[in-house]
């Protein structure tokens, strides 16, 4: 399935045009087709009202790095083009994403069944922990057969 690369675009670009330009345009002021990097961790607000209506999530925009910036925005956007997601979001590392997906799914007294095999990082620390997101449990059998569980 065939999206356009960025929004307001008719045409149907194929995988590799999108995989290049999907959610990013062109810099209005230079005309300059590549994304920046953008190496801040701060943005300016326009007044007091506009900082709290970007704090309080009533307009997007950017507040923060850690929350978003414009890279990490056309990266996200980029991902879920060739996806054929309507949104997606970057992690910086992979616990950060197992984390965000886990809070997004799990509720208080939620029971957790995870082989024992999965990767390290992922184990080990919940292993040694009886905390788990969302106050829920986990069960990490030793065996590879989901059957056993």
């Amino acid at each position: 399935m065939a999206h356009p690369p960025s929004s307001g675009s008719d045409h149907a670009y194929g995988f590799g045009t999108r995989a290049i330009h999907a959610g990013a345009q062109p810099d209005p002021v230079t005309g300059a087709r590549a994304t920046p990097i953008h190496q801040t961790t701060s943005f300016v607000f326009d007044d007091a009202e506009h900082a709290s209506s970007l704090f309080n999530l009533q307009t997007f925009g950017n507040v923060y790095s850690r929350i978003s910036n414009p890279t990490v925005a056309v990266l996200e956007e980029r991902v879920a083009n060739l996806e054929g997601g309507r949104a997606a979001l970057a992690c910086a590392s992979g616990m950060a994403a197992q984390m965000a997906a886990l809070l997004a799914i799990l509720k208080a007294g939620d029971h957790i069944v995870a082989a024992s095999t999965l990767y390290g990082g992922t184990v080990r620390p919940r292993a040694r922990s009886s905390s788990t997101p969302a106050n829920s449990s986990a069960t990490w059998p030793t065996s590879a057969t989901p059957r056993r569980w």
